[in-house]
C-alpha cells in the first residue's frame, strides 16, 4: 500500500525542554488516523510539527516523507508550499482562523479562488455551505455565528481547496451530536481511497465513528496505538481505561437540588428573533439558588441567545426577564464558551484579574482562597493565556466569575473545548461551587449525557419549530 506521511523520530522542544518525546507514524491513503489524550498532552503539538506551523520558540526534530518528497521538520519553511494544495487543516480555534470582516459565503469562495484557482469560487461556496448547513448563514460575519456554525464554516473553508491531506485539529468541539457525526462523515467522504486523514481530538465518539488506527497520547508520550475499535472497546493501558471512563455516559447521576428559595431570575414566554428566524419562543424559567438548569439543542438553536437574553445581552422579541432588584448587576455572570476569547491576548492573567479585583475592590486573600479551591497554581498569573492549557484557563475564568460573589452563573458550554478528564473535573468543580456558593447555574451544552447527569431541570430547545420543552 502506498504511503501519504511517513513520519520519524517527530518530537517537540520548548525553552523549558521537550514537550513532544519522539513519534514516528504513518498515514495510508483511505485509512485515518486519529490522535486522541487530554489537554496539553501534545497531540496539537505533534501536528503542527508535521505541517510546519509550530509557535514561535518551539522547535521540531525528525523527519518526514509527505506525498513521496522528503522534509526535514527542523527546517519547516519548505513545507509552505504544501498548505491549501497538498495538506489543508482545520483549525482547533474556528474564531481565530476566520477573519472577522469578512462574510461566511466570501471566506470560503477566496479559497476556492485563491488555492484551487476556480473562477465559479462562489458557486462553489455556496454547494460547500449548503453542505454544512450554513445556505442560511452566507451572509453573517463569523461573530454573528454560534461555536458550532463557525467551527463548521471553517470546515467549508479548509476542504475548499482540494488537498488531498487533510489535518483536522478538535474538529467537532462545540458540536451536537448530529453535527459531530455529520462532520465525522463529510471528513471520511472526504477521505476517499486516495486521501488521508490526521485528526487529533479527545472526543472518543468521533474517534469511534471515524475508525481507523487510534493513537493514545500522554505528556507527550505513544502509550497505546492500534485498531480505533480494538482500543477503545478493550483499552489495555490505564490512561486509556481513564479517558473512556471520564465519557460522560459513564458518570453517575448527580445528587441535586431542585432549590427551595426564591428565584433570583424568572422568565415568562421568553422569545428571540435573530436574522429574521425565531431561535425559540415560549420559554418559561425559575432560577433559584443551589439549582442546576440544563439548555440542550442543536447547534445554532439559540442556546446562548437564550442565556444572554437572561442577562439583558441580546434583545428579547417576546415575553420578559425579572431579576432580583436588590441584587447589582456584576453579580451576574457568565463562563464564556471559548475561553482564548475572552481573554486579552497580550495581557497575563495576573494583570486582568487584579484589574477587576480593584474595580470591584476584591481582597487578596479571596483571590488567593480561589486559586487554591480550584487548584491552580499562581505562577500561572504571570502567562499570557495562550500560555495555559484550556483546562486551566477555563478554571481561570471560572476563578475570575466567581471573585465577584455571584448569584447566577450563565456556563455557556464550558467544556466542549476540553478533554473528556478535564472536562470531568471542571463539571465537579461548577457542581461544587454551586452546592457551596448556592449559585443559581444555568449551562448550556450540546451533549446529553453530561446534562442528564448534572442538571436538575433539562430545558430543550427545538430549532424546527422554535419551541421549548422542560423534563426533569
Amino acid at each position: 500500500m502506498s504511503v501519504l506521511i511517513e513520519a520519524r523520530e517527530v518530537a517537540v522542544d520548548g525553552p523549558q525542554g521537550r514537550l513532544v518525546e519522539p513519534v514516528s507514524l504513518t498515514l495510508r491513503p483511505g485509512v485515518p488516523l486519529t490522535i486522541v489524550g487530554e489537554t496539553g498532552s501534545g497531540k496539537s503539538l505533534l501536528m503542527q510539527a508535521l505541517m510546519g506551523t509550530l509557535p514561535a520558540g518551539l522547535q521540531a526534530r525528525g523527519s518526514a516523507r509527505i506525498d513521496g518528497e522528503d522534509f526535514d521538520l527542523s527546517a519547516p519553511g519548505n513545507m509552505r508550499r504544501l498548505w491549501g494544495r497538498t495538506i489543508a487543516v482545520l483549525p482547533q480555534e474556528p474564531w481565530l482562523a476566520l477573519d472577522p470582516l469578512m462574510r461566511a459565503r466570501e471566506q470560503v469562495a477566496e479559497v476556492h479562488h485563491l488555492v484551487s484557482l476556480e473562477t465559479a469560487g462562489g458557486a462553489h461556496a455556496d454547494a460547500d455551505l449548503e453542505t454544512v448547513g450554513l445556505a442560511r448563514a452566507a451572509a453573517r460575519l463569523p461573530g454573528e455565528l454560534s461555536g458550532g456554525m463557525a467551527q463548521r464554516l471553517a470546515f467549508s473553508a479548509a476542504r475548499a481547496g482540494g488537498a488531498t491531506i487533510q489535518f483536522a485539529d478538535e474538529p467537532t468541539k462545540g458540536l451536537d451530536t448530529a453535527m459531530r457525526d455529520g462532520i465525522a462523515d463529510l471528513l471520511i467522504g472526504r477521505l476517499g481511497a486516495e486521501g488521508g486523514l490526521l485528526t487529533v481530538t479527545h472526543d472518543l465518539d468521533l474517534a469511534r465513528r471515524i475508525g481507523g488506527e487510534l493513537m493514545v497520547m500522554l505528556k507527550g508520550r505513544i502509550v497505546e496505538q492500534g485498531p480505533a475499535s480494538r482500543l477503545l472497546a478493550a483499552p489495555s493501558h490505564d490512561y486509556t481505561r481513564r479517558l473512556v471512563a471520564a465519557q460522560p455516559s459513564n458518570w453517575a447521576r448527580r445528587q441535586g437540588s431542585q432549590g427551595s428559595e426564591a428565584a433570583v431570575i424568572s422568565a415568562r414566554g421568553l422569545s428571540v428573533v435573530r436574522g429574521g428566524v425565531r431561535l425559540f419562543d415560549g420559554v418559561d424559567l425559575d432560577l433559584r439558588p443551589g439549582a442546576i438548569t440544563g439548555i440542550l439543542g442543536r447547534s445554532g438553536c439559540g442556546k446562548t441567545s437564550l442565556g444572554n437574553a437572561l442577562l439583558g445581552l441580546v434583545p428579547l422579541s417576546g415575553g420578559h426577564v425579572s431579576r432580583d432588584p436588590s441584587i447589582l448587576s456584576h453579580r451576574f455572570q457568565k463562563l464564556w464558551q471559548d475561553p482564548p476569547s475572552a481573554f486579552a491576548r497580550t495581557q497575563t492573567i495576573g494583570r486582568e484579574l487584579n484589574a477587576l479585583a480593584r474595580l470591584h475592590r476584591v481582597d487578596r486573600q479571596r483571590m488567593d482562597r480561589l486559586l487554591k479551591r480550584l487548584r491552580l497554581s499562581p505562577e500561572l498569573l504571570k502567562r499570557p493565556p495562550g500560555q495555559v492549557s484550556g483546562g486551566e484557563l477555563q478554571r481561570i475564568a471560572l476563578m475570575r466569575a466567581l471573585m465577584v460573589d455571584p448569584v447566577f452563573l450563565f456556563a455557556d458550554e464550558p467544556t466542549s473545548r476540553l478533554d473528556l478528564i478535564t472536562q470531568q473535573e471542571v463539571i465537579d468543580m461548577l457542581g461544587e461551587v454551586v452546592r457551596e456558593e448556592k449559585l443559581a447555574l444555568l449551562i448550556v451544552s450540546h451533549d446529553g449525557d453530561l446534562l442528564e447527569r448534572f442538571c436538575d431541570d433539562v430545558v430543550k430547545l427545538d430549532h424546527r419549530d422554535g419551541t421549548a420543552r422542560q423534563s426533569n
